[in-house]
């Protein structure tokens, strides 16, 4: 894997103060939800980003690999 684009989406309204632990990640608010995207340059990063969810308590309620042209993930943002 390299430079993959990913959503973790986490129970709850993380505070922006807490940004700098998720790097380059955006974190946007949605229905009660925090949505940490961006790139993830390899696993490593992509389990670091989820132990740090655990480390704050966090309850993640998914993660997802968004894919160029992939439907499913256009509906889904157009929702929100």
């Amino acid at each position: 894997m390299s430079d993959a684009t990913y959503r973790l989406v986490v129970e709850g309204e993380l505070d922006d103060r807490f940004a700098y632990l998720f790097g380059r990640m955006e974190l946007t608010h949605v229905r009660g939800q925090t949505v940490i995207a961006g790139t993830v340059v390899d696993q490593a990063e992509l389990h670091g980003f989820i132990e740090r969810i655990d480390e704050l308590g966090l309850k993640l309620v998914s993660v997802q690999e968004e894919r160029p042209g992939d439907p499913a993930a256009n509906n889904e943002r157009t929702e929100r």
